[in-house]
């Protein structure tokens, strides 16, 4: 399981941040401050780093050094928005620069480009019966491999990024089909109940009601 610290002074994102993040499959620790990040970088040892710029103590851009030098990527999370903070974050080393407010889909995206960038994220997802490697585009069941098109595996993998999150039908298209897709939501439904039949996943693909669905991991 992949660890990642949450640095930010603000209680209630950093428990938002956290609830989503261990949703989706992350052990999480918190810091409040500058001071305690630099501390709980050592303690904890965490995969990848979330730092918010303004911070108690010391600053995000002042402790980033100390995460960069231990080989934690970092992601500053901040409201921050003008051209020159990005800019002095990026030539700090940080691997990207989530400005507030964001979509938690968004941040779990940049999450595992990073992670995978990095080499700390895997290529390969296994889920009861099912395994799918996101490199070679295989998926098998029981060992067995299943026929998947280019857009049931794309609708599946961003099922399987977002896993535990209630996603709308909008949400997925726009995601899997892309923003230029001119369909409306009833491919999506279609596509669903594909997966769900070549995967066996009835109970796994979770529809969410009058909204969309949920790959739900226990």
């Amino acid at each position: 399981m992949r660890k990642i610290l949450i640095v930010d002074d603000e209680e209630k994102i950093r428990e938002l941040i956290r609830m989503n993040l261990e949703l989706a499959g992350y052990e999480c620790e918190e810091a409040e401050d500058g001071e305690q990040a630099v501390i709980k970088l050592k303690e904890f040892n965490p995969d990848l780093a979330l730092l918010d710029i303004m911070l108690p103590k010391k600053n995000g851009y002042e402790i980033a050094e100390d995460f960069i030098n231990a080989d934690v990527p970092v992601i500053f999370l901040t409201a921050k928005d003008s051209v020159m903070d990005k800019v002095k974050g990026l030539k700090l080393g940080a691997e990207d620069y989530i400005v507030k407010p964001f979509e938690s889909m968004e941040l779990l995206a940049r999450i595992e480009v990073v992670l995978r960038r990095r080499g700390k994220e895997s290529d390969e997802f296994e889920y009861k019966n099912v395994k799918i490697n996101f490199s070679t585009r295989e998926v098998f069941v029981n060992g067995a491999p299943v026929e998947m098109t280019a857009q049931e595996f794309a609708l599946l993998e961003v099922l399987i990024k977002n896993k535990n999150l209630a996603l709308s039908r909008e949400k997925l298209l726009e995601s899997a089909w892309g923003y230029d897709y001119y369909g409306d939501t009833r491919t999506v439904d279609m596509h669903i109940q594909r997966l769900r039949k070549k995967l066996n996943w009835e109970d796994v693909i979770v529809t969410v009601f009058k909204y969309g669905y949920r790959l739900e991991i226990n």
